[in-house]
């Protein structure tokens, strides 16, 4: 699957300029701009910065033919096609969707590169949607990567300042600097996302990332006061209500009236609360098969460590995703004696996917209209899969 792009320009001061002609990318993923940014140096010699998606031919991705609004610097010397785009300010624009945005962002990035020493020779921009920009930044001591983050996401750089005092195999993210606007730059992780692994691999995984929670089990009210969210026990529902608000649960209801209940009866099982990844899938995990490091910490929270293996075992083959959760709970009953992990992770199991639905309204409550294709449907696909997994 590929996807098809209209990009339309706008200029330094952000007047319409004109469409190019509509092209090809291979990747169907929207968020993913290098190759449209790419493709338009090499067809058209335009040299431009993708600030938002504008709209798309189908209600979500991936694939089909996507609208977006870039800016240039100099007018293309291309003929251009006529546009009708609402270039109207709105008040959840991200600031990297905003005429200029990337360019301060990346100013304020190759200027704190420059002082650590790191001049920057080469860049290229290569995400940008509403939970994330991403730029790669060549410098002669190998790559640097902006991250700019939106306001529910900011606590991501505490965790990877946390985490990097804390041993663990495979190694960390390195946080070389914070700025403002949720912009952060990090250092380069070798490797590959490690998209597609195998129970074996998922296996070490889990493992390591145990090795971290318990470590965490003493520090979670300092990550609290840093500003990761607090999703314990009985707040954790209050929080999912909250998110939903507005949204049709019909789907839910029943799990949504005894979600006090069952979260009781997880505390009971007697797991402490812990440092959560909360979007624990290989793509996540960055590395070879013997070094790896768990990146993108923007979902994380502090809560019950079982959401984690659960997400990690969510597309396995049933037989193999026991496996899993069987040596997840044998870990954890060595740490944690008298507790009842396999419990927790069954009560737990139509949780996962009604906390993800409040992530995804979350989502939605904090960003502008013509990025809502990108989760506008998640929130009932989710409840309908808690709905199921609450099924006797």
């Amino acid at each position: 699957m590929s996807r098809t792009v209209t990009v339309v320009l706008v200029d330094a001061v952000g007047r319409l300029v004109g469409a190019l002609p509509p092209f090809e990318v291979p990747e169907p993923w929207w968020q993913q701009v290098a190759s449209v940014v790419e493709e338009a140096r090499r067809r058209h010699g335009v040299e431009l910065a993708v600030l938002r998606l504008l709209d798309a031919d189908r209600p979500a991705p991936p694939g089909g033919h996507v609208r977006y609004l870039a800016q240039v610097a100099d007018a293309p010397r291309v003929p251009l096609e006529p546009a009708v785009v609402d270039l109207a300010p709105h008040p959840l624009r991200m600031p990297w969707a905003e005429v200029g945005g990337p360019a301060d962002s990346v100013a304020w990035a190759t200027e704190e590169l420059r002082r650590l020493g790191r001049p920057v020779t080469a860049m290229a921009q290569q995400r940008t949607w509403n939970l994330s920009a991403i730029w790669r930044l060549d410098t002669p001591t190998g790559p640097a990567w902006l991250k700019q983050l939106p306001p529910f996401a900011r606590h991501e750089p505490a965790v990877l300042h946390w985490l990097l005092t804390t041993p663990a195999a495979g190694g960390r993210v390195e946080v070389l600097t914070v700025g403002g606007e949720g912009r952060v730059l990090l250092g380069h992780v070798p490797g590959d996302d490690r998209y597609g692994a195998g129970e074996g691999e998922r296996t070490a995984i889990a493992a390591g990332h145990h090795a971290v929670q318990v470590r965490a089990v003493g520090e979670v009210d300092r990550l609290v006061a840093a500003g990761v969210p607090d999703l314990r026990g009985s707040g954790l529902g209050r929080w999912i209500r909250e998110r939903l608000a507005g949204h049709d649960v019909t789907a839910a209801t029943r799990l949504l009236d005894g979600l006090d209940d069952r979260l009781a009866r997880v505390r009971d099982c007697g797991l402490p609360d812990t440092l959560v990844h909360g979007d624990l899938h290989p793509g996540n995990v960055r590395g070879g098969e013997s070094r790896r490091v768990v990146i993108d910490w923007a979902d994380a929270f502090v809560g019950h460590p079982a959401f984690d293996i659960l997400r990690l075992t969510e597309d396995l083959a049933p037989a193999a995703a026991d496996r899993l959760v069987d040596a997840w709970a044998d870990r954890w009953r060595a740490d944690a004696p008298g507790s009842d992990p396999r419990r927790a992770v069954d009560l737990l199991r139509p949780v996962a996917p009604l906390r993800l639905a409040a992530v995804y309204a979350m989502f939605l409550a904090g960003i502008e209209p013509s990025e809502h294709p990108y989760h506008v449907h998640d929130v009932p696909a989710a409840l309908a899969r808690a709905a199921a997994a609450a099924r006797p």
